[in-house]
């Protein structure tokens, strides 16, 4: 590890001991917890130690020291996204999501498929699938329950006909 010698060094970490009061009002901004600040704090000024012999003098020790603070704090919010804590390793797989190719083909075979459904049984089925109850379908479309009923299974039929998935609605 490349270090500066003793007494070049010495005025940068006397510097940056009389920046921690300013560190944690900054690192206090950047996380609520106390021990998350602490660490973000400890982390900043290894990272400002390690680095010291970067530092140039015609910079302002503050504002590179909030630097490191920042791209340490982005760094660890980054990787704590990645993370996937307490879950097995297969849950990535199983959380895996279709590829919105595969959705669109699906949503245009889906909307053929409706179209060649007579309108009445269309306007029955899209309303029980848009969660209206069949009392209130069965009002809309001015017949009763027990017609609702049997038009939206008649529909439900001729949709997996259509696409060929039996049990798909």
């Amino acid at each position: 590890m490349d270090r500066l010698p003793e007494t070049a060094a010495m005025p940068v970490h006397g510097a940056i001991e009389a920046q921690l009061p300013a560190l944690n009002r900054f690192a206090r901004r950047l996380t609520r917890s106390a021990s998350d600040r602490d660490d973000l704090i400890q982390e900043t000024v290894m990272r400002a130690l390690r680095s010291a012999h970067q530092f140039r003098p015609e910079t302002r020790l503050r504002s590179w020291l909030f630097t490191i603070m920042r791209n340490t704090f982005n760094t660890e919010y980054r990787r704590r996204c990645r993370e996937t804590v307490g879950l097995g390793e297969d849950f990535v797989e199983r959380a895996a999501v279709q590829a919105p190719q595969e959705w669109a083909v699906r949503r245009g075979e889906l909307r053929s498929a409706l179209g060649r459904i007579p309108a009445r049984s269309r306007r029955t089925l899209l309303l029980v699938a848009m969660g209206v109850s069949y009392v209130d379908t069965a009002r809309l479309c001015h017949c009763e329950i027990g017609t609702v009923k049997s038009r939206v299974n008649r529909a439900r039929k001729m949709l997996e006909d259509e696409i060929g998935r039996p049990g798909a609605f």
